[in-house]
């Protein structure tokens, strides 16, 4: 039900609210250090009203920062392949699911996710504890019990609209907490 309703508000959103957000939230994101000092990150291509990623994901390549996107797998677990530009992207329609957009090269394999100083997570909230909602299909799920087995310790950012930081989300017993949410308006820590 609490996904419905931050859906919803996305569903809401114009072209143009989205786009006013996207730089901001560059903007902010570039200015955390362990995105500055980062080799590799993690990413992801934003989708709809989504807080728009693009420009990020071209600031982090320009850099020279290795950037990695995720491809969806048949059964939500996440491949990985580098980012090329926004002209290397494909959109893949995955069944009932909606389009992403996913690099067109080579892929990497789930584990190389592990290779990431950073992973920049989609979400739905986060919450004062820095516990992030996520849509429910459990793919980043995945992707962080992957990086647990590993010893892998990657900086977890979540990027979201402002409204979407709320003072408690439900948890599992499989969640882990994010370092930071950088929003339009800046940047919130938890310990």
């Amino acid at each position: 039900m609490l996904r419905q309703e931050f859906l919803a508000v996305r569903t809401g959103l114009t072209a143009d609210d989205v786009r006013e957000s996207t730089a901001a939230l560059a903007a902010h994101a570039l200015e955390l250090p362990e995105l500055a000092h980062a080799r590799t990150v993690a990413a992801y291509v934003s989708v709809g009203g989504e807080p728009g990623t693009l420009a990020l994901l071209d600031a982090l390549h320009a850099r020279g920062v290795r950037v990695l996107l995720p491809v969806l797998l048949a059964d939500n677990d996440l491949d990985w392949g580098a980012y090329a530009g926004a002209g290397a992207l494909v959109r893949v329609q995955h069944g009932g699911k909606m389009a992403l957009l996913e690099p067109a090269g080579e892929r990497l394999g789930p584990e190389a996710v592990q290779e990431a100083d950073a992973v920049l997570l989609p979400g739905l909230a986060v919450d004062a504890r820095g516990m992030r909602l996520g849509r429910g299909g459990g793919s980043y799920d995945r992707v962080l019990a992957r990086l647990e087995r590993a010893g892998a310790g990657p900086a977890l950012v979540v990027l979201l609209y402002d409204s979407e930081v709320v003072e408690r989300v439900p948890g599992e017993p499989h969640d882990r907490p994010v370092q930071a949410v950088v929003t339009p308006t800046g940047v919130r820590r938890f310990r």
